[in-house]
């Protein structure tokens, strides 16, 4: 279901700063991500914290640049332990093989 978000200022200038130019600096390390990738990255982690699928979103259309729609993210119950039983991802420091959080 689709869901109307708003971000933080701070949220809002980390994706700002993500659609900016890469230098590219002459070493043996491969290129640098692309402002694109950096944005989609931005956008990943930010579904990630407020709970919404970072490939739905699209612009609200109205109360300015910090708001959006996108679809929720289902809560995430974490692993199954026995039957009713779950192991929840709130904790799980980021590898939750459910959800990923």
């Amino acid at each position: 279901m689709k869901k109307l978000y708003e971000m933080t200022q701070e949220d809002l200038n980390e994706l700002k700063d993500a659609c900016k130019p890469v230098p590219m600096i002459a070493l043996n390390c491969g290129m640098p991500s692309s402002p694109q990738e950096n944005a989609n990255a931005a956008w990943e982690r930010l579904g990630k914290k407020m709970g919404f699928y970072h490939m739905t979103v699209q612009p609200a259309g109205k109360g300015g640049e910090r708001f959006f729609i996108a679809e929720e993210r289902p809560a995430c119950k974490g692993i199954e332990i026995e039957e009713g039983v779950y192991s929840g991802c709130d904790g799980s420091g980021g590898d939750c093989p459910v959800c990923g959080n």
